[in-house]
């Protein structure tokens, strides 16, 4: 069964290569534009990309100007899918360095309690109850992250998936509404991963008419 069309925004902190990014979204049929302007990115698309290349001080100064347009996008119901640091932005704030996420999951960004780091390579998932996941059978993801987010006692809540690294359980995925991050390189993560992708893409234009 092909894939809706599906126009998306990637939006671009200017801070490394989207192009697997960009290629894993065309293979799954959508239309993608590049947006370096946050309020942009929300605007006459289907879903919006937060990718998973830079750091979280510089990612959060580019989204700074749109912060409000972005936030109010994603909780008036915009599909999002926020990947590595994608999903540390969907946090409120981060050790890394300063600047302010969008709080759409309460709780803060902080360094992974572990010798080897940064985690670099795949990992297991566990206690996974995203449908998108489960439909995906994406049980074992690439990861490169020295952060990770640690959510609220509230935030918990949203947690659909979780890893561990030498000791340190940390969300490996969350979802609030039609928002969608994962701490992990869903592009990176062979077959599964892709089929993940394309999952989220029939979501998003599943909710076209809804929205």
């Amino acid at each position: 069964m092909s894939t809706p069309t599906v126009r998306v925004a990637v939006f671009d902190y200017g801070a490394g290569n989207l192009h697997s990014l960009i290629k894993s979204l065309e293979a799954g049929g959508a239309e993608v534009r590049v947006d370096t302007d946050p309020a942009a990115a929300v605007r006459d698309t289907d879903a919006l990309i937060l990718p998973g290349v830079g750091a979280f001080a510089p990612a959060a100064a580019r989204l700074a100007p749109g912060l409000s347009a972005m936030r109010d996008a994603l909780q008036q119901g915009l599909p999002a899918l926020g990947i590595c640091l994608g999903m540390q932005l969907l946090f409120d704030a981060s050790d890394e360095g300063p600047g302010e996420g969008l709080g759409i999951v309460p709780g803060r960004v902080q360094r992974l309690e572990a010798a080897r780091v940064p985690q670099i390579g795949w990992n297991s998932l566990q206690d996974v109850s995203d449908p998108l996941l489960g439909e995906s059978a994406l049980d074992t993801a690439y990861y490169a992250n020295s952060y990770v987010c640690r959510p609220t006692a509230e935030g918990e809540a949203f947690v659909t998936a979780w890893s561990e690294h030498e000791g340190d359980r940390f969300p490996a995925s969350v979802r609030r509404g039609n928002v969608i991050g994962t701490q992990f390189h869903p592009e990176k993560s062979s077959t599964p991963g892709v089929a993940f992708v394309r999952a989220f893409l029939t979501f998003a234009a599943s909710q076209r008419s809804a929205r």
